[in-house]
């Protein structure tokens, strides 16, 4: 496991600041994320990378923008929002995928569509997530297999998958080629 980065402690900082701004407890907090106590404890102490899916779960149960707690500031757009090709907000929330933000300017969006970036791996060193919410994945290229709780499918190109989030799950890439596929997070 790697040390937390500056960023990691930053997000740290903040969720612990917004919490303590809502005068919220921990215990409070981890229902309204669905989450133990525990993670919010640790995820708010900086010594471990904090997940995208439980970032977005802070943002949801708080009401603050999923953007906020990854920046520190306000999405600005209310009517719509380009991102250019590679011009996505990098989210390292998981070392094992590269996710990129596709709605981080637009205010309050009512999903989360991310790019995310998947390499080849063992299945033995799949690391799982779960997550309150739905999730929707559409392959673009690359092959990958996507595991579900004891499940497992392969996706092709342009193959999709619809799930609930709180089923235990985690991806990897197949053939030795990185996988690239649109998520949404509802």
């Amino acid at each position: 496991m790697s040390l937390p980065t500056t960023i990691d402690r930053d997000i740290s900082r903040r969720i612990k600041d917004l919490r303590d701004a809502l005068s919220l407890s921990p215990e409070e907090l981890a229902a309204r994320a669905g989450v133990p106590v525990e993670d919010v404890l640790t995820f708010e102490s900086g010594t471990r990378e904090v997940p995208v899916s439980y970032l977005y779960a802070v943002a949801k149960a708080t009401g603050v923008d999923l953007t906020a707690l990854i920046t520190g500031s306000e999405a600005k757009l209310h009517q719509f929002s380009l991102v250019k090709k590679g011009e996505g907000l990098s989210v390292t929330r998981r070392k094992a995928y590269k996710y990129q933000s596709l709605a981080y300017r637009f205010s309050r969006p009512g999903m989360e569509p991310f790019l995310v970036s998947v390499p080849p791996r063992e299945h033995s060193a799949l690391e799982f997530n779960q997550h309150a919410g739905e999730e929707f994945i559409f392959l673009l290229q690359g092959r990958m297999e996507v595991t579900l709780g004891k499940e497992s499918v392969v996706m092709e190109p342009q193959d999709s998958l619809y799930f609930s989030s709180t089923i235990p799950h985690a991806m990897r890439a197949l053939d030795g080629k990185e996988a690239v596929f649109l998520d949404v997070i509802i």
